[in-house]
């Protein structure tokens, strides 16, 4: 049944979408950002927060206000903000993951705006890596975060998809309006009740996919 002509090319999110990166992942990755923003950019700890907050909020990712106000090395950046041997002992691996998703229908890929060594380490460290083609992290798609429309349109030519076949899956709402309007279905994983006219399903849970 996955290789049907007919089943769906699922995009999924990594971060609080495959795994839950809110308790702890993204703490100890904030924390590595601010500690290097002091230490590159030279400034006190209380600015170097600012910037990272301020950055991520008007560009969609910390580094590109970093490369484009101080010069950052976007690849020394991103492998020293995410530490895998520190970082990885911090996601559960207990779930059902690699199993659910081998009942799921379809061809399988993640997509992420963290950089691609993390990406990677994340989905062999969940046991899924058998279900997935291919992973995509930042770094593989011009360091162009989503929402933007140039990371999905590489992402699409990389893997040799059509947008009408995908199905998008994220918690992030700005993310699925794009893929929306390339053509793709969409799947908000969220608790919120109301439901963007751009969403196409809201699940609160990784499972309500087989109903879809």
């Amino acid at each position: 049944m996955t290789g049907s002509k007919h089943a769906p090319h699922w995009l999924f999110d990594l971060d609080d979408t495959l795994h839950h990166a809110g308790a702890a992942v993204f703490p100890m990755i904030n924390e590595c950002m601010t500690n290097y923003i002091c230490r590159h950019v030279g400034v006190a700890r209380a600015e170097a927060d600012t910037l990272r907050t301020e950055y991520w909020q008007r560009y969609g990712a910390t580094l590109e206000g970093l490369q484009r106000h101080h010069g950052i090395s976007p690849h020394h950046f991103l492998a020293q903000t995410h530490p895998m041997e520190s970082l990885l002992p911090l996601i559960d691996t207990s779930t059902q993951l690699p199993q659910w998703l081998r009942r799921l229908n379809g061809r399988k890929w993640v997509f992420s705006n963290g950089p691609q060594h993390y990406v990677e380490a994340i989905v062999r460290h969940l046991g899924i890596a058998a279900q997935i083609e291919g992973c995509f992290g930042m770094d593989s798609f011009g360091l162009t975060p989503k929402p933007r429309v140039a990371a999905y349109t590489r992402v699409l030519r990389q893997a040799g998809l059509d947008a009408g076949r995908c199905i998008m899956v994220e918690d992030s709402a700005a993310n699925l309006q794009t893929a929306k309007r390339l053509g793709m279905r969409t799947v908000w994983l969220s608790h919120q009740m109301r439901k963007p006219a751009w969403v196409d399903w809201r699940i609160t849970s990784l499972l309500d996919l087989r109903r879809i």
